[in-house]
């Protein structure tokens, strides 16, 4: 039966981040693979769902409420100006926003810039609408960009390009320089620009979230995409959303009814309610992943790994295999598991063969830290245990 099966799905495989996920439950490993938390969401928030199902809220539904609610957050964070009736679309979560979005703009044989390493979620999508993706390498260790091979990776095929900062899997934030050679390069090349923002609260240092639709004549080329999921710890209720030019949004809209009709009606309600969270919420959640942060990327620093770069955004450490490590990225994460109990994601996941870079032997492992200060504290005793007398991991 295989041969009827289209060409894209005969090219994809199961996610590896999630069946790291299922290997930590079925060996009762502590899972830093997945990027959910293992905490509880805020109560409040939870019991907005509640009420909203017991409130009979449990039918198709569209909540105009977080329409205005995002238009607003628009204005106050970053000085833009959205008509909440016709340019914020609600999906199921930032990942059908951004799969709409590309049924909405990409007709077969377009192009789509994404920067490499990137999240697995991006090329399937793109690749579904027909679409093409073309990999522009960011430069290790802190991953900046480089304009020349971003001028490069332009042809006349080029339709849009995708951009995700803060950046999963390396926590960078890309930085207003970096911004506007992007925003330049899209208006020069008259592109679209498609963002994914769900880490915007998420950062660190000081570090303020830009987004690219913020930039001078970017407004009306990009697509900005979030959800509730990583702000809230919601990743599984599915509210997100998408903000377009009227024309984009509305063609989103079509997709977006056509293919799920509605995100879940209950935790719709319940998106109202933390939307509206006061700024103190923002600013603690920012000063517990900083502390998380600093806790597994010291822990990581002081068994061997190469950590030349400290996250600035997302809740993820992408740490380099030391030199002296014969192992691949693969392997490692294999003897972590047998060994230590702890479940990682290899780096090689992230990369792709037809990147501008040539990230050559470099080898890398993405570790999540939205994990509850028990689980943090597991996952170093573990790894604690695996060490020498010189004090570095012994699987190295």
């Amino acid at each position: 039966m295989e041969e009827k099966l289209s060409g894209v799905a005969k090219t994809l495989t199961p996610s590896p981040i999630q069946q790291l996920s299922h290997l930590a439950q079925r060996c009762n490993a502590v899972n830093l693979a997945e990027g959910f938390p293992d905490f509880p969401a805020p109560a409040y928030i939870k019991s907005a769902a509640v009420s909203a199902i017991n409130s009979d809220f449990n039918q198709y539904r569209h909540v105009q409420g977080i329409c205005d609610l995002v238009a607003l957050k628009m204005k106050e964070m970053h000085g833009i100006n959205v008509d909440p009736l016709t340019d914020v679309v609600v999906c199921c979560g930032q990942s059908e926003a951004l799969a709409t979005t590309m049924f909405a703009i990409i007709d077969r044989g377009d192009e789509v810039i994404l920067f490499d390493p990137s999240y697995e979620t991006y090329d399937t999508c793109i690749r579904l609408a027909g679409g093409v993706p073309i990999y522009v390498g960011l430069d290790p260790p802190h991953w900046t960009l480089n304009s020349e091979k971003l001028e490069k990776a332009f042809t006349d095929k080029t339709k849009a390009l995708v951009l995700n900062s803060p950046h999963n899997p390396t926590g960078k934030v890309f930085t207003k320089d970096e911004l506007e050679i992007i925003a330049g390069a899209c208006q020069r090349r008259d592109i679209l620009a498609v963002t994914d923002e769900v880490y915007e609260h998420i950062t660190y240092d000081n570090e303020r979230h830009i987004t690219l639709g913020a930039l001078p004549e970017m407004q009306l080329r990009t697509i900005i995409t979030s959800s509730l999921s990583k702000t809230f710890s919601v990743t599984g209720w599915r509210v997100g959303w998408a903000v377009a030019p009227t024309c984009i949004a509305a063609a989103i809209r079509n997709i977006h009814i056509k293919m799920t009709d509605s995100a879940p009606a209950p935790f719709q309600e319940a998106a109202l309610t933390a939307l509206r969270s006061p700024s103190a919420y923002f600013d603690l959640l920012r000063r517990d992943y900083e502390s998380k942060r600093d806790c597994i990327f010291n822990l990581l620093a002081k068994v061997g790994f190469k950590m030349v770069f400290k996250p600035r955004g997302s809740f993820f450490v992408f740490a380099e295999l030391p030199d002296s490590c014969s192992l691949s990225d693969v392997e490692f994460v294999e003897e972590l598991i047998k060994h230590a109990g702890v479940v990682a994601v290899p780096g090689s996941g992230f990369f792709h063969s037809n990147s501008s870079a040539d990230y050559g032997s470099r080898r890398y492992i993405r570790f999540a830290f939205c994990k509850s200060e028990e689980t943090l504290s597991s996952a170093s005793a573990m790894i604690t245990k695996l060490l020498d007398d010189r004090g570095y991991l012994k699987i190295f």
